[in-house]
């Protein structure tokens, strides 16, 4: 059960841009304000735009504080809240998950159908960047951003259902095809493998595609009906293109390789086919303006996720028995995961679970 911390201080995981490391740190439990709660966490797991703190990159990722506590996914206890009504809703002990926008109205256009980045304020905030988020032993979370969780999901295993489960699930959703069609996952780890679980519960054909045997073997136990090593077998493309009997319905890419963007065109149906942008690579992506003109294939890009569409998640996750396969750490070997994942050596998700 959540109860209040009888110490002022707690442990975290902090980045500090001045030597581009990440340091464990001591630092004020924070205090929840009105529309706050504050949660003993019980798990929280790395996600790729993490690591990408630790890169140069030119996609928006924006630092607001520094050092600040790094880490988006989170579930945990509840262990007080602010005065607020909707604060209050919740009681000490309550099992929750959450997302990670703060400082956002909630309540405008942008908020309510695309994502609270692009809030009328502009005075969003995402925690583990801009404000401090979920490798500590206690985090504040907007009231508004979580859910009580459902039964059959633990509090010390559900976190990456609250970046990669709601994202790979309206990555895969958003797609908005039938039963039965085909698609191909690109990038089978922290993402792909929960895409691949999803897609397999909505009823399509699964073609999963990494670059290392791993993945792959993640991707066929989690479900995928065919599998190709991208870097191993040179003609994949043309494979798939003939398996499908022209071309998948869409690409949905969970991976941060601009290559492999580059590589979606080909292996897409004609006049039906869908490129969908989970994955943020470092460098701009380019697609052929004349193909898009002549609608040989759609762009799309898929949410990944707000208060309004995350329940939707979280309850298909519940009902299909659809879980994260996430190893586990302690606080302190947090700068081992971002090793791990930028050496492409994880399986599914990494995360630390906090006693």
């Amino acid at each position: 059960m959540g109860s209040m911390p009888e110490k002022k201080t707690m442990r975290a995981q902090q980045y500090d841009a001045r030597d581009n490391k990440l340091h464990l740190n001591e630092i004020p439990i924070p205090t929840p304000r009105e529309h706050e709660i504050l949660v003993k966490m019980g798990s929280a797991s790395l996600c790729h735009t993490d690591a990408m703190l630790f890169e140069p990159n030119d996609q928006g990722l924006i630092l607001g504080k520094n050092p600040v506590t790094i880490g988006h996914e989170g579930t945990g206890r509840v262990v007080s809240t602010g005065s607020g009504d909707l604060a209050r809703t919740f009681k000490e002990g309550d099992p929750v998950g959450f997302l990670c926008a703060v400082d956002c109205c909630f309540q405008c256009y942008a908020c309510k159908n695309v994502h609270n980045a692009w809030c009328a304020t502009g005075e969003t905030k995402i925690q583990g960047f801009s404000a401090d988020g979920y490798f500590a032993e206690y985090a504040v979370v907007d009231a508004r951003e979580a859910i009580i969780l459902p039964e059959n999901l633990d509090p010390k295993a559900s976190a990456p259902l609250f970046c990669a489960g709601v994202t790979a699930y309206h990555g895969i959703a958003d797609c908005q095809l039938p039963a039965g069609s085909w698609l191909a996952v690109i990038g089978c780890g922290g993402l792909g493998h929960m895409g691949i679980q999803y897609a397999k519960a909505m009823g399509h054909n699964v073609i999963a595609i990494d670059i290392t045997d791993d993945a792959i073997e993640e991707a066929r136990i989690c479900g995928a009906d065919y599998t190709f090593n991208s870097m191993a077998d040179k003609d994949w493309k043309k494979k798939i293109v003939e398996l499908t009997k022209g071309g998948v319905h869409a690409a949905v890419n969970f991976t941060a390789s601009k290559k492999s963007y580059d590589d979606c065109p080909a292996i897409v149906k004609a006049g039906q086919g869908i490129i969908m942008v989970v994955g943020i690579p470092q460098q701009p992506l380019e697609f052929n303006g004349l193909d898009i003109a002549l609608g040989r294939y759609q762009v799309k890009g898929s949410s990944n996720g707000t208060c309004y569409n995350m329940r939707e998640a979280v309850e298909f996750s519940a009902k299909h028995n659809i879980t994260p396969h996430m190893t586990t750490f302690k606080l302190e070997e947090v700068p081992k995961m971002v090793e791990l994942m930028n050496a492409h050596k994880a399986k599914g998700r990494m995360g630390v679970v906090f006693d």
